[in-house]
This record gives structure tokens, C-alpha cells and sequence, in this order.
């Protein structure tokens, strides 16, 4: 018998960078392809930086489709969520969230998460339960090289 996948994927690190500096490349969709870990991600249109709940951001993917994510989490400099959808649809439910919380030292402790407990489509389950803490942690590494350089 085989286990389930978790349908809560975490990973975390601490970043030797303000939470600040890390928050303005997760918020803005256009950098975010130069810290995707998962190198599924090819460009957003600039000018799209986010700044609170209900937002909507697209973004062009590997694959040639766009996604549409829509902000449902978001505390300036702390907390980005966003339930991605293609364009026109429904969400189907899966959710990415990244949390960061600043250290004494000036550093950064950030929390990145996959959460497919509500994902409906049955079509993405598959890749749903494929995405590990490694990849996610390939994102934080990434994310903190370019913090750091």
C-alpha cells in the first residue's frame, strides 16, 4: 500500500537579506522568473508588482500557456499568496504562499508553500503530488542567490 502525497508542501530558509529586498522579488512578477526553481516560468509584462488581496497577475509559462494568479494573501513586506488559473477560468485550486519573517541579524527566515489540498482538476493532480520540497527549496536557493549577490 502506498502513502498519500501530502497535500501541504513547505519548504524554508533563512536568507542573508532584508525581507524587504526578498519581498520586492517575489512581488513582482516580472523577476520572478529569474528565482523559479522549477524553471517553469518565462516572463510576466512588467509594472505588474503586487500590492494587496484581489490583484491579478499573468504570466507566460515553459509550456507556452499563461496563467492568471490571483492574490488572495498579502501583507506588504511579509506575506504573498496567489491560487493561479488559466486565463478566463475558474481557480482550480491550488495555492502558492511565500512568508517572511526579518532576524535580528538583518536576515530573513522565508517560508515557501504548495498547498493543493482544494485543487478540483483532476488534470493537475498528477503534477500536484510531483511537487517536493526539494523544488521549492531549488526556488528559495535561487531566490537567496540572487538576494545575496
Amino acid at each position: 500500500m502506498s502513502e498519500a502525497a501530502p497535500t501541504v508542501v513547505t519548504s524554508h530558509r533563512v536568507v542573508a537579506a532584508p525581507a524587504e529586498q526578498l519581498f520586492e522579488l517575489i512581488a513582482d512578477p516580472a523577476r520572478q522568473p529569474e528565482w523559479d526553481g522549477n524553471d517553469n516560468l518565462v516572463e510576466a509584462a512588467p509594472g505588474q508588482r503586487v500590492r494587496g488581496v484581489g490583484e491579478v497577475f499573468s504570466m507566460l509559462l515553459t509550456q507556452g500557456s499563461v496563467r492568471e494568479n490571483h492574490v488572495v494573501e498579502f501583507t506588504e513586506g511579509r506575506l504573498i499568496a496567489w491560487r493561479p488559473s488559466e486565463p478566463g477560468r475558474e481557480q482550480p485550486g491550488h495555492l502558492w504562499r511565500w512568508e517572511l519573517e526579518p532576524l535580528d541579524d538583518g536576515g530573513t527566515r522565508v517560508v515557501h508553500t504548495y498547498d493543493w489540498t482544494d485543487l478540483t482538476d483532476a488534470n493537475r493532480l498528477v503534477r500536484a503530488r510531483a511537487t517536493t520540497a526539494d523544488m521549492l527549496g531549488a526556488s528559495l536557493d535561487r531566490l537567496a542567490a540572487l538576494a545575496e549577490s
